[in-house]
């Protein structure tokens, strides 16, 4: 079955070049994303509570997006995608997260996981 795709944005007040290094570097990514993280070329782990998770960067633009694929989602489409929005009118910035749930059931729970990660970063950078 294939998963579906969402899309969340989210206000939050930095500016972009703080915001890129939060979601692309493995140390800053630790502070909010996962209990640890760790890179070896493309290829990022993340740990949460004791469990790893493995995931290829298959695509990153300076003070723009960043794009993973989680290794053990190889055979289908999926990825997740964190970019940095801003408006071009009131220069607002967004984050735009684009993820896959398994299913429709699990797309809330999922937004809501995200929000939660993102509020942590918001603490973090005290935005």
């Amino acid at each position: 079955m294939d998963k579906v795709q969402y899309e969340l944005e989210i206000p939050i007040h930095a500016s972009p070049n703080m915001l890129y290094q939060y979601i692309s570097s493995p140390s800053n990514l630790q502070e909010w994303f996962a209990d640890k993280v760790n890179s070896r070329g493309k290829i990022f782990t993340f740990e949460w509570e004791g469990t790893e998770e493995q995931a290829k960067l298959i695509a990153k633009k300076a003070d723009e997006r960043i794009r993973f694929k989680w290794l053990e989602s190889e055979d289908d489409d999926s990825y997740f995608e964190i970019r940095i929005q801003v408006d071009a009118l009131t220069k607002d910035v967004s984050l735009i997260v684009t993820d896959f749930a398994e299913d429709e059931d699990e797309v809330e729970e999922s937004k809501q996981l995200w929000e939660n990660q993102i509020d942590e970063l918001k603490h973090t950078i005290g935005a």
